[in-house]
């Protein structure tokens, strides 16, 4: 005789939710008719990728390439890695050696050298790094 515990109740009601949800975006997807261009995710023969998005817009930072300081700046959108080219990242480098940044959730900018300080964009992050280093040499992360 199985008993019905606590866990296995919620647990079914958890599934019931999730499939209710499921099923209510599907039928909202397929009831506007429209795709807007969008390639299923099944059809993407499993690269991960959705070729059919338009991915313009999106809030990247503009390249640029600059002196600042004595030392050449730049910083452009990061393509490729293990996203396939699709949200790679920036990438910013310091006389041609890469200076690690990352975008926080509020849409500022940190970096290794300065990672209590956050900055509005790349640039301003790239050009607080040069300051930090005084002039030291950029080692990059392994």
């Amino acid at each position: 005789m199985s008993r019905l515990t606590r866990r296995s109740a919620l647990g079914l009601t958890a599934s019931a939710v999730a499939g209710l949800g499921l099923a209510g975006t599907a039928y909202a997807a397929t009831a506007s008719g429209s795709t807007n261009g969008v390639v299923p995710a099944a059809a993407d023969g499993g690269t991960g990728r959705m070729d059919g998005m338009d991915h313009t817009g999106h809030d990247a930072p503009a390249p640029f390439d600059e002196v600042y300081q004595g030392r050449r700046i730049q910083g452009a959108p990061a393509h490729g890695g293990a996203h396939g080219g699709h949200h790679g990242g920036y990438g910013v480098r310091i006389d041609g050696k890469e200076l690690h940044v990352m975008r926080n959730a509020d849409g500022t900018w940190i970096s290794v050298v300065n990672h209590y300080e956050t900055f509005a964009n790349p640039r301003a992050v790239a050009r607080a790094a040069v300051v930090e280093l005084q002039g030291a040499t950029l080692v990059p992360l392994a």
